[in-house]
C-alpha cells in the first residue's frame, strides 16, 4: 500500500478523532451552576440556553466534520481528484489555465457541498437562539460575492505561484514567499476600502458623547487613526464585536451597531482601549511577522513535494502537476499547521492579557472592561467554562472568567499596569 496514502488517511482520521474528542470533552465540562462572577448579570434560564446553544453547535459541528472527512477520504480512494484533473486537461489549455480550472472546479464542488450546512447553521440554529438576522437574499449575495472574490484574489495568487514554480527552478519557493507576502500586506490596506464594504455598510460615527470619548482617549494615547465607524452587523446577526483595520494613519475603529446599542460609553471605550493595546504593544506587527515566517516555511516544505510521483499515486492521479501538488501537500502539511496554530494561540492569549492590562492602565476603568466582557459573553452565549484542552488547542482568547480574574489582579500605578499574582 502506498506510504503517502497511509500517512494522509492517518492525518485525516486522526485529526477528525482528535477534534471530536475535544468537542465531547468540552460539552461534558459544562458547569450546571452559574459561576459566582456572573451572578446578578446572567439569569439561570439564559445560562441554560447558552449551554444548549453550545451543545447544539457542537453536535452540528461533529456531523459536519464527519461528512467532510468521509467525502475527502472517498474522493481520494475513488480517484475523484484524477477525474477533475482529466476534466481540466480536456480543455487543452496551458498549465496555468488548467490549474485554475482544476482549482475552481474543486473549490466549487466543496462549496456546493457546504451550502446545506451553512443554511442549517444560519437559518435553523442561529435563528432558534435569536441571533440570525440574515435574509435569504443577503445569504445568497454573500455566497456569490465570496465566490467572486475568491476567483479574483485566489486566481491572481495561484497564477503567480504556478508561474514561479514553472519558471524559476529551485528558488521558486523564495519568489513565491516574497510575492505572497507583498500581496497579503497590500490586502491589509485594500480590504477595508474595497472588500469589506461589499458585505457591510461603514458609516462615520455620529457626533456625540461616544465619539468624543473615543477621540479624547485616542488623543491621550497619541493614537493616529482615519476615523471611527459603525458597521451594520445587525444585518446578519445580533452578536456584537469591535475591531481595527489597516495600519498607521489609515487605521479605522469599527464598532458593530449591535455593540453600541447594548454597551455604555465607558464599556465601549474600555473595549476599544483593549484593541488599541494590541497596536501599542506591537501585537499586530508581531502577528504579521510570524505569519510571514510560517508562510516561508510552508513554501519551502512545499518545494520538496512538487510533482512527487508517489504522492500523486496515493491520489490515483494519471499525471503530475504543480497545481495538484499544492492541494495534496496541504493535507500533508496540516499536522505542522496544527502545531504552529497551538503556539500561535498561546501567544495570542498572552497578547489578550497584555491588551486588557493596557486598557486598565490607560483608561483607568477596569470595572468597565469587566462589565463589557460580561455583556459580550451573555449576549453571544459564550461558553463560560470551556475544557482546558479545548482552550489550549483552539482558543485564541483566554476564557472570559480567566480574563476577568486577571484584570482584577492588575495593579495600576502611574499609567502602567502589572499583575500582582500569576493568574495569567
Amino acid at each position: 500500500m502506498n506510504t503517502y496514502l497511509i500517512i494522509i488517511l492517518a492525518i485525516l482520521i486522526g485529526t477528525y478523532l482528535l477534534d471530536t474528542l475535544i468537542d465531547i470533552l468540552d460539552v461534558r465540562h459544562f458547569k450546571t451552576e452559574l459561576p459566582d462572577e456572573f451572578i446578578g448579570h446572567y439569569d439561570e434560564e439564559r445560562y441554560r440556553t447558552s449551554q444548549e446553544y453550545l451543545k447544539e453547535n457542537t453536535r452540528f459541528g461533529i456531523i459536519n466534520d464527519t461528512v467532510n472527512t468521509l467525502i475527502i477520504i472517498l474522493f481520494i480512494l475513488f480517484g475523484g481528484f484524477n477525474i477533475i484533473d482529466q476534466f481540466a486537461r480536456g480543455f487543452n489549455l496551458g498549465s496555468i489555465p488548467t490549474g485554475l480550472i482544476f482549482t475552481a472546479t474543486l473549490m466549487l464542488l466543496f462549496q456546493i457541498i457546504h451550502i446545506p450546512f451553512s443554511i442549517y447553521q444560519t437559518f435553523i440554529i442561529e435563528e432558534k437562539y435569536g441571533f440570525n438576522k440574515t435574509t435569504p437574499k443577503t445569504f445568497i449575495l454573500d455566497i456569490l460575492k465570496s465566490w467572486l472574490l475568491i476567483a479574483i484574489i485566489g486566481g491572481i495568487i495561484l497564477s503567480g505561484i504556478l508561474w514561479f514554480f514553472e519558471k524559476t527552478g529551485e528558488w521558486a519557493w523564495i519568489y513565491c514567499w516574497i510575492a505572497v507576502t507583498i500581496f497579503q500586506l497590500l490586502l491589509l490596506f485594500i480590504a477595508p476600502v474595497l472588500i469589506m464594504p461589499l458585505f457591510n455598510k461603514f458609516l462615520p460615527l455620529e457626533d456625540g458623547p461616544l465619539k468624543k470619548a473615543i477621540e479624547d482617549y485616542a488623543g491621550s494615547q497619541d493614537f493616529t487613526m482615519k476615523g471611527v465607524f459603525t458597521m451594520d452587523g445587525s444585518k446578519r446577526s445580533t452578536k456584537s464585536n469591535a475591531f481595527f483595520t489597516s495600519f498607521g494613519k489609515f487605521r479605522r475603529i469599527v464598532l458593530f451597531d449591535t455593540l453600541i446599542e447594548k454597551h455604555t460609553v465607558d464599556e465601549l471605550v474600555s473595549i476599544l482601549a483593549h484593541e488599541m493595546g494590541h497596536y501599542k504593544k506591537r501585537h499586530v506587527l508581531k502577528t504579521v511577522i510570524i505569519s510571514i515566517i510560517t508562510t516561508g516555511l510552508m513554501f519551502f516544505i512545499l518545494s520538496l513535494f512538487i510533482n512527487n510521483s508517489e504522492l500523486f499515486a496515493a491520489f490515483k492521479m494519471q499525471n503530475t502537476s504543480i497545481y495538484a501538488s499544492l492541494f495534496f501537500f496541504g493535507l500533508l502539511y496540516s499536522p505542522i499547521e496544527m502545531i504552529l496554530s497551538v503556539f500561535g494561540n498561546m501567544l495570542s492569549r498572552r497578547h489578550e492579557y497584555d491588551a486588557d492590562a493596557f486598557s486598565a492602565a490607560t483608561y483607568m476603568k477596569p470595572e468597565s472592561m469587566i462589565s463589557g466582557l460580561k455583556k459580550l459573553s451573555i449576549e453571544n452565549l459564550i461558553n463560560l467554562t470551556p475544557h482546558p484542552l479545548k482552550v489550549f488547542l483552539t482558543y485564541s482568547h483566554p476564557p472570559v472568567l480567566e480574563r476577568i480574574r486577571a484584570i482584577r489582579n492588575i495593579h495600576i500605578k502611574n499609567g502602567s499596569a502589572r499583575y500582582i499574582s500569576n493568574n495569567k
